[in-house]
């Protein structure tokens, strides 16, 4: 014969048990159900900062007018004058200057308001402008332990560059008036994400063009 306590105890695991395996039915919604209760985090505290030009280089990711333009990205036309200004600013201090772009492009592709000198490097490749090219060894062989990075689009070449960056060691500033994309939702999804990873948000500082000194 079963005790009675047997039958409480073979009760109560059959009953957790159903609540186990019942709860994922309760939870049957998804992440495109709750997107629109979504509500954006607070922005983050921009910081000032000030860089050593001798260890420091800025990277001025794909201006060029196939990225950059009224139709596509009216954001980064208007963040060309900021970055101008950033720009004179690190060669007057003759700090190192890089500068990318895409596909089968040139230096002669940049737009004219920023274009390299002949003694700027400019390397070639597809959102991580680390993946296949010499840019880590560019940077290490000149000492540099800094990166700033200006550019677009956000979300594409600007996370993936910044995020390697910090990945290889670098310390990154990411200015967020130098930075653009279709939208603003893209250009705060990337500050938060180079803000919130693993490895990379313990190496970047978001700042404003007018707040980084030399």
């Amino acid at each position: 014969m079963i005790s009675a306590r047997k039958v409480l105890w073979t009760v109560a695991l059959a009953a957790t048990a159903a609540g186990i395996f019942a709860a994922p039915a309760a939870r049957a919604g998804n992440i495109v159900e709750e997107w629109t209760s979504v509500k954006a985090p607070p922005a983050p505290e921009l910081k000032p900062v000030t860089v050593d030009p001798k260890t420091t280089a800025l990277l001025m990711v794909d201006f060029v007018p196939q990225a950059c333009n009224m139709q596509r990205r009216p954001r980064c036309v208007d963040s060309v004058q900021p970055v101008k200004k950033l720009l004179a600013e690190a060669r007057a201090k003759n700090m190192m200057v890089v500068f990318t772009a895409y596909g089968t492009l040139s230096p002669k592709d940049v737009l004219p308001e920023i274009a390299p000198t002949a003694s700027e490097p400019f390397i070639i490749a597809f959102i991580d402008k680390y993946l296949k090219t010499d840019l880590e060894k560019m940077l290490k062989d000149k000492g540099i332990q800094t990166v700033i990075i200006v550019g677009t689009a956000a979300h594409g070449a600007v996370v993936a560059t910044a995020s390697a960056s910090a990945e290889r060691g670098f310390k990154v500033i990411l200015p967020v008036d130098g930075i653009s994309s279709e939208n603003t939702y893209a250009e705060q999804y990337t500050v938060w994400h180079l803000l919130n990873a693993a490895v990379i948000a313990g190496k970047t500082t978001p700042t404003k063009i007018d707040m980084v000194k030399f």
